[in-house]
């Protein structure tokens, strides 16, 4: 679905990938994981057209994306939400997801908020409150809702757990992948808590600096035994010692 090769991307004059190649296919489950500062959201911001792209390119189903602005590329199917500033504090719940809804016939906008309020059955309490009294894990729910407002092919997260205490982090994890699977949509992690997304997806990209050092089986990553020499750089995948059989 999406096909990138040899990014040079950043902001302004700010380098920050170099060189980069990405793939991935429909369906696919991908965590992108490395240390903070690496590039990781930049990935993903670049693929929705939001940093500097100096060099290299960028097709999504087939088509250069390239010279398409951001909410283009969201009417062709790809959505990403931030680790922030993904929703309208000072408006409620239920004005949220009409704007996100912007465009669409009454009917077919009222059907969709029904359909996302089922997959968060919890916000259903709050539809008339401001987003602003809101605890993290239920902004994120909001902000996932909006997301699938649009019904997107391809559903980029940027840490979707940040914040959040351990078992509201899994929580909505569970929630991610229970929504992949109910509307077929292909998902992207940036995740700073490794561990829970590899045990989840299929493929792992892992950014140091702005250039891959790992791209494969996300288990087989998390299952080495120096793992967390290779995430933070201080050893390549390959100079690690292989695991015992």
């Amino acid at each position: 679905m999406i096909k990138a090769k040899g990014m040079n991307a950043g902001y302004g004059p700010v380098q920050v990938l170099y060189d980069f190649d990405f793939s991935v296919e429909e369906r696919e489950k991908v965590a992108i994981i490395g240390p903070n500062g690496s590039g990781k959201s930049t990935l993903l911001k670049t693929i929705m057209g939001l940093t500097t792209l100096y060099s290299g390119a960028v097709e999504f189903e087939g088509q250069d994306i390239r010279t398409l602005e951001p909410y283009e590329r969201s009417n062709l199917g790809l959505a990403y939400l931030p680790q922030v500033g993904s929703t309208f504090e000072n408006l409620t719940i239920t004005e949220n997801l009409r704007m996100a809804g912007y465009g669409f016939p009454k009917e077919q906008r009222n059907e969709r908020m029904e359909e996302v309020l089922e997959v968060f059955p919890i916000l259903k309490d709050y539809v008339n409150d401001t987003v602003k009294v809101l605890s993290g894990g239920m902004r994120q729910m909001l902000a996932t809702s909006i997301a699938l407002m649009r019904r997107p092919k391809v559903m980029m997260f940027d840490e979707p757990t940040a914040s959040l205490a351990p078992n509201l982090a899994e929580e909505v994890l569970d929630k991610i992948f229970e929504m992949e699977e109910q509307f077929g949509m292909t998902v992207l992690f940036v995740e700073q808590n490794a561990t829970m997304v590899l045990e989840r997806c299929d493929t792992a990209y892992l950014i140091v600096n702005g250039r891959r050092k790992y791209v494969g089986d996300a288990k087989k990553l998390l299952n080495h035994p120096r793992f967390g020499q290779i995430f933070l750089g201080v050893e390549s995948y390959d100079e690690a010692p292989a695991p015992q059989v």
